[in-house]
């Protein structure tokens, strides 16, 4: 059993890292009020000072703390199994944002949690992204806990005027988790059935089955007053229980005093006020209760948890094995096979001997069969020669070419300029052909990356798209050049004795 919590953080820096949230892990989530000892209750659970303090909220981002029980005997074992060199002290973490350090003064921690939380959620904001935290004790039991912001009503100084908002989404993401256990936490000097925080688990937990409240700071109480009833349930019953603690006082914290002297002053407290119930309250039997509730979850959890994971695994195996043997020192061939089936799929796709034909749209060599033969050949049929020419055109260009002479005939001159013109007129056509031919070309290579290869190497499919977008791009000015010239031969010579021309050769000759 008590190797279930390590294996559940394993999980949960895994999911952290890939970003995953399909698998809803049994945790244990940190709710309660800014003020209502948060802070206190972790630190006393952990036995040193390391949480940021301050006005306003001080924790912007989740932090999700585990607590790993190792003896001084085990620490080496712990290291290597991390790949760090030991530490000196037999208490020490790790950040899983930084990579191959181990932190030993509790102090730098602080710092560290306070420059990642500026680092993403900036200096009021808050954020959902996670910090992992990992502190290897001998004076802890194994546990993990996700710490979450103080709940809050009004934003203070430069915060967003929606910080409430803001902080209840990030809670109720944590707390609707079905496999989260949420510790509800509460300072006894406020009336525990207006409690925010056990309002908030309600509202997620109404039969209270995954709740557990811990009511702080039991030494503020008003004079002559205690906190019996609450403690045992008679004024609002929470099936995994009340704890009460004692927090260290704000004073306690600017003086340091030490966790150690808070603790004893904790137990003679209880031993005192509370004596019928002093062994089922105060920080360490609430350590070992979390631990127990924590351990007692995950096994009720874990075979829907087990299902669920082997599933995933069956699935991305299969996507893994999709991909194809491993490449090893087969690059250079495997390289050449797939440009290889990348021309071919080119090419078939353009001969109509592709093995997916598309049946919903032409593409390919039948869309260019229909460029030429519909689209090009309709622009063609469209032009009239002579719809652009007046009378008058034709009379101007008949006297401009005889001079100062009357033309008895039509000069040759005066026909050529006015048909040149008119086949001038076939160029744009031609170039708006190639430039739709062009378009189709690209489209092709787009069809031709859905293979496998492509989805195992999008890299290598972005080089081939782009080297060949680069070459079709670079022979199309070629190609409206070839056409440019086309019609340039067509206006360089006028075939008079083409047949078309015969009728009207036949009738200047009856006329001479």
């Amino acid at each position: 059993m008590d190797a279930l919590i390590p294996i559940l953080n394993k999980l949960q820096d895994v999911f952290n890292t890939v970003g995953s949230e399909s698998i809803q892990l049994p945790q244990i989530v940190v709710v309660g009020s800014q003020s209502a000892g948060k802070s206190s209750v972790l630190e006393n659970i952990v036995g040193r000072d390391f949480l940021p303090r301050g006005a306003g909220i001080v924790t912007r981002r989740p932090l999700t703390l585990q607590l790993v029980y190792t003896p001084p005997e085990d620490k080496e074992v712990q290291c290597q199994n991390l790949g760090l060199h030991p530490p000196d002290e037999n208490e020490f973490a790790i950040f899983s944002h930084v990579k191959g350090k181990i932190f030993t003064d509790f102090n730098e921690i602080r710092h560290e949690i306070e420059t990642e939380t500026d680092r993403l959620g900036g200096k009021k904001n808050i954020y959902h992204e996670p910090i992992t935290l990992k502190i290897y004790s001998p004076k802890v039991v194994t546990l993990t806990l996700i710490d979450l912001p103080g709940l809050t009503k009004i934003p203070v100084e430069d915060q967003p005027v929606d910080i409430e908002k803001q902080v209840r989404d990030l809670i109720m993401h944590y707390i609707s988790n079905p496999n989260a256990i949420i510790l509800a936490i509460t300072p006894a000097n406020v009336d525990f059935s207006t409690s925010e925080a056990v309002k908030f688990a309600k509202e997620v937990d109404p039969d209270g089955r995954r709740t557990l409240a811990v009511l702080t700071k039991l030494d503020l109480m008003d004079r002559g007053t205690d906190a019996y009833d609450v403690l045992c349930g008679r004024i609002i019953p929470v099936k995994l229980g009340i704890i009460g603690v004692v927090n260290r006082s704000q004073e306690d914290i600017h003086k340091k005093k030490p966790i150690e002297e808070a603790l004893r002053y904790e137990t003679a407290f209880l031993q005192k006020n509370y004596p019928s119930i002093a062994t089922r309250n105060g920080t360490s039997f609430l350590a070992k209760t979390l631990n127990r509730l924590l351990m007692h979850h995950i096994r009720d959890c874990l075979p829907a948890l087990k299902t669920r994971i082997n599933q995933m695994v069956s699935h991305f195996q299969t996507l893994v094995n999709s991909f194809g043997e491993p490449i090893e020192d087969k690059v250079g061939r495997l390289l050449l096979q797939i440009i290889t089936k990348f021309a071919s799929s080119y090419c078939a796709t353009i001969e109509g001997t592709a093995k997916n034909i598309e049946v919903s749209e032409l593409c390919g060599g039948a869309r260019i069969c229909y460029i030429f033969h519909e689209t090009f050949a309709r622009a063609l049929e469209s032009l009239n020669p002579l719809d652009t020419l007046t009378t008058f055109d034709i009379l101007t260009a008949i006297r401009n070419a005889t001079g100062p002479r009357p033309a008895l005939f039509v000069p040759e001159v005066s026909f050529e300029l006015l048909v040149k013109r008119q086949i001038k007129r076939l160029e744009d056509p031609g170039l708006r052909c190639v430039e739709l031919v062009h378009e189709e070309l690209q489209r092709i290579i787009q069809h031709c990356g859905a293979q496998q290869e492509f989805i195992r190497f999008p890299r290598l499919h972005e080089k081939i798209v782009d080297v060949v977008t680069h070459l079709l791009r670079r022979r199309l000015p070629e190609t409206n050049r070839m056409v440019e010239n086309l019609v340039g031969i067509e206006l360089a010579y006028i075939n008079t004795k083409h047949p078309d021309f015969h009728e009207a050769g036949v009738i200047h000759k009856a006329l001479t």
